[in-house]
């Protein structure tokens, strides 16, 4: 039965969605199911006591500061942090180049709120981001997909997207959620190369470019962008847009991150904003910014990454002894997911539903595909569970793909 409400939405709400990985995580909350499908940082992490002594310090000292209202921009003592630790790892930078936003999320929907036309095109990789595509989607844009392998984006295959004239290039280089693949230093620079020959903009999403366990530090996009403009000012004004976050590397609660852009860009994403909420939350980001500086938050991420690294370690280790060789999945060297590729014939959804009656759970792929296919594709997160739960989950998987694999090789036989 229609109710009154029915006809009272925008058109541009009949494309908007539920998340898939929200409405399984239904599903998964429960205490007695092991849960590979969330993207979640684990909690043994979280700097709890320094947060605790932050949070104090904040309120003693700057509590008038912190529970008022701020910068559209954003705490500038976070946001000239921000900038001297990009200088250190990517391109040079000002706090100008720079904005905090509520979250990855919400700077990925304020990009679609201030780029994208009904129509326009968007060119993304196979599988990609589903938060990027729900925070897109009621926009109205249509995707084009470039297939991606063990070493990202097939660049090679880009030409023929940028022909089209998209909006803009979607990419997540380092550790891609849901892939957990690195795009490569050549591909990288090519990236950089064909998108500023076809004038098509990029947009970097780099939320685990620093949860790196093994192979050496690859300069992102952006810096090698500032590089092949020969910029040498302090001012970036090229053509990448440059996402980061805090939920990776101090905790996903504090909804903090931030968009590196030229200054012109960041004018126009703060008026989008401004329209939004007005502003991050002041506190969040005194807080954040106490918690951050003098040296801590280096020190913090080495505790991340070797906590990462070990479950990273287990799981790959029972997927080598556990799982049947016709399924594949990557190796990642960083970030928090790997992918794995069933036989053709399998389909994840349907997997999915055995897995969770053996008290198990992933994310099946196909949602991250814009433009249909990966039905025989899963991903698996690393990062939450202790390395006890991960060899039993992991275990109870492999045994499913391996029961699976049988009664295919078995129906193939029948039949054949």
């Amino acid at each position: 039965m229609q109710t009154p409400w029915e006809y009272r939405y925008a058109h541009r709400a009949s494309k908007m969605g539920s998340s898939v990985i929200r409405e399984l995580l239904k599903l998964t909350d429960q205490p007695d199911i092991i849960s590979f499908a969330g993207g979640l940082p684990a909690p043994e992490v979280f700097p709890v006591k320094k947060f605790q002594e932050a949070c104090n310090y904040v309120l003693e000292n700057l509590g008038a500061k912190a529970l008022q209202y701020g910068a559209t921009e954003g705490y500038t003592p976070l946001r000239e942090m921000i900038a001297r630790h990009t200088g250190r790892y990517s391109v040079q930078v000002t706090a100008d180049n720079i904005m905090i936003t509520s979250g990855s999320q919400q700077a990925l929907d304020f990009i679609g709120r201030l780029f994208l036309n009904r129509g326009d095109y968007i060119v993304v990789e196979s599988p990609t981001y589903l938060g990027a595509l729900q925070a897109w989607n009621a926009y109205g844009p249509q995707y084009i997909s470039v297939p991606s392998d063990e070493n990202g984006m097939v660049v090679d295959e880009l030409e023929d997207a940028l022909r089209i004239g998209p909006k803009f290039i979607y990419v997540l280089p380092n550790f891609q959620n849901p892939s957990g693949t690195t795009l490569s230093l050549e591909r990288r620079k090519k990236l950089v190369e064909i998108a500023d020959r076809y004038g098509v903009p990029i947009i970097e999403d780099d939320p685990y470019g620093q949860l790196r366990y093994d192979g050496d530090h690859l300069p992102s996009v952006v810096s090698l962008d500032s590089e092949y403009r020969n910029e040498s000012n302090g001012q970036y004004s090229g053509n990448v847009i440059y996402m980061s976050t805090f939920s990776k590397l101090l905790a996903p609660g504090l909804r903090l991150a931030w968009v590196i852009a030229p200054p012109e860009v960041i004018r126009r994403l703060v008026m989008t904003k401004q329209a939004a909420d007005l502003h991050t939350s002041t506190f969040n980001q005194i807080v954040a910014h106490e918690v951050a500086k003098g040296g801590f938050l280096d020190e913090h991420v080495k505790v991340i990454r070797a906590t990462y690294k070990e479950r990273r370690d287990v799981m790959l280790e029972t997927m080598d002894e556990i799982w049947p060789s016709e399924v594949r999945w990557t190796r990642p060297e960083g970030g928090m997911f790997l992918w794995g590729i069933l036989p053709e014939k399998m389909d994840a959804a349907e997997l999915f539903k055995s897995a969770i009656e053996k008290k198990v759970a992933f994310v099946p792929g196909a949602a991250f595909h814009p433009t249909g296919g990966g039905h025989n594709t899963m991903r698996i997160n690393f990062s939450y569970t202790d390395p006890d739960a991960t060899r039993e989950g992991i275990t109870r998987l492999g045994l499913l793909l391996r029961e699976e694999v049988f009664k295919d090789a078995k129906k193939k036989y029948l039949y054949d």
